[in-house]
């Protein structure tokens, strides 16, 4: 080939090179932890109503990530991250995927987890202010503790219960992660009057649930803090526990109200990413829905409780998507505005 048609050609073959390497810019990436068989026609699991109703037709596989990214055309994209704390390992792999650029993205972190009963029902759905870690403890046998004590678990550094020493430089931090409170605000101001779908199932099961009134009443959707433990605990002590936990690590802020296996990893993956500039952590919200009470009804052992089967598995999952739908909604019909700026 002579020189000249080399140098005629050239330009087009950069632009062609360089189009082939257009990132991937998602405007919302929809988080849920866990699938029940297939992505759509059985029986649903945290992911299955986003991918049937935001047809989230495309895939895009992912190294590192074991389901594939599901994504429709309005830029709403949908990835699996996996149960437990390890959850924070494929959202490290999925940020870290070079064709994409999640820098302007907004995350709906999303699914079920068990309501504090002081709090609200089964079929709620808290927007989080607060994502806390309830993995990192001293922790002892409750029957072994002091008589003073309620509970065996102590901070790290700690002597005692509630105490977080001054001295313990080495102990892991954070245990907390506060999220844009602007944005959080406008997502529960937009969500808070959404109608929540319910069953003869779930009703059932909120009326055993008579020392606490905000139990009994119908579904809603509130303000309230996410804990996130790898182990599903379960009971009266420990949801005393998880109150205190919480209070202890947001300095008095936060009100605890969802437990689940997955936030504290996500938000910890999250908020290291957003130090090195791959995603905005102002960008990060996180919703949990009550499938079922962290703690029994009166007349009810703990462990029959722990082990029985999700009252309000359905509705959760319905609840899920009727709130987070509507704000990412809201952020796709007006990208223009939202891709530069959050809502106020």
């Amino acid at each position: 080939m002579k020189l000249t048609s080399l140098l005629t050609l050239l330009p087009l073959l950069m632009g062609a090179t360089a189009h082939a390497a257009e990132p991937i810019r998602p405007r919302v990436l929809v988080v849920a932890t866990f699938e029940i068989g297939a992505d759509t026609g059985d029986r649903p699991g945290e992911f299955q109503f986003w991918a049937e109703r935001e047809h989230l037709t495309n895939s895009l596989a992912v190294p590192g990530v074991d389901h594939p990214l599901r994504f429709n055309d309005e830029g709403v994209y949908g990835a699996v991250s996996g149960t437990t704390v390890r959850s924070a390992l494929q959202i490290m792999a999925l940020v870290n995927d070079p064709r994409l650029d999640l820098t302007h993205t907004y995350w709906l972190v999303n699914g079920i987890a068990g309501v504090d009963p002081e709090n609200a029902s089964v079929g709620s759905a808290a927007w989080a202010r607060w994502v806390v870690d309830g993995d990192i403890a001293y922790e002892i046998d409750s029957r072994e503790a002091r008589a003073d004590w309620p509970y065996g678990i102590v901070p790290i550094g700690g002597k005692r219960p509630n105490e977080i020493p001054g001295d313990a430089t080495w102990a892991p931090k954070p245990m907390a992660w506060k999220l844009n409170p602007t944005l959080v605000n406008w997502a529960y101001a937009l969500t808070k009057d959404v109608p929540l779908k319910d069953t003869p199932t779930a009703q059932a099961h909120r009326a055993k649930f008579s020392a606490w009134p905000a139990a009994q009443a119908p579904a809603k959707v509130l303000l309230g803090e996410s804990l996130g433990s790898c182990r599903y605990w379960h009971g009266t002590t420990m949801t005393k526990w998880a109150n205190d936990w919480t209070k202890l690590h947001t300095h008095g802020e936060g009100d605890f109200a969802m437990t689940d296996m997955e936030d504290q990893g996500i938000a910890n993956a999250l908020d290291r990413l957003g130090k090195l500039g791959k995603v905005d952590f102002q960008r990060v919200l996180f919703l949990r829905t009550g499938s079922n009470y962290c703690c029994p009804h009166p007349g009810q052992t703990s462990a029959e409780s722990m082990t029985e089967e999700y009252a309000g598995n359905l509705p959760a999952l319905e609840s899920a998507y009727a709130v987070g739908s509507k704000v990412v909604h809201e952020l796709v019909k007006d990208w223009n505005r939202y891709e530069t700026q959050t809502p106020k």
